[in-house]
């Protein structure tokens, strides 16, 4: 899965699969995570955001199952 990078002190990068609405982040730390069925609204509002990781741990962590492929 691609990703596009971000500004942020916690998150280095971030994907999305449409078809399997699947969100994958990337950490600065380089554990990468995958989220199962976010919506795409969802993602679209992670890239808007201000802050990457304050929205991230608002709405993302802890919301969805989580898979470390890296």
């Amino acid at each position: 899965m691609e990703r596009a990078r971000v500004r942020s002190s916690n998150i280095s990068s971030i994907g999305y699969e449409v078809n399997s609405q699947t969100l994958e982040v990337e950490f600065q730390s380089g554990s990468v995570y995958q989220y199962s069925r976010v919506p795409e609204s969802i993602y679209e509002a992670l890239m808007d955001a201000r802050s990457h990781g304050a929205y991230f741990n608002d709405h993302v962590r802890d919301n969805y199952s989580t898979l470390q492929v890296r």
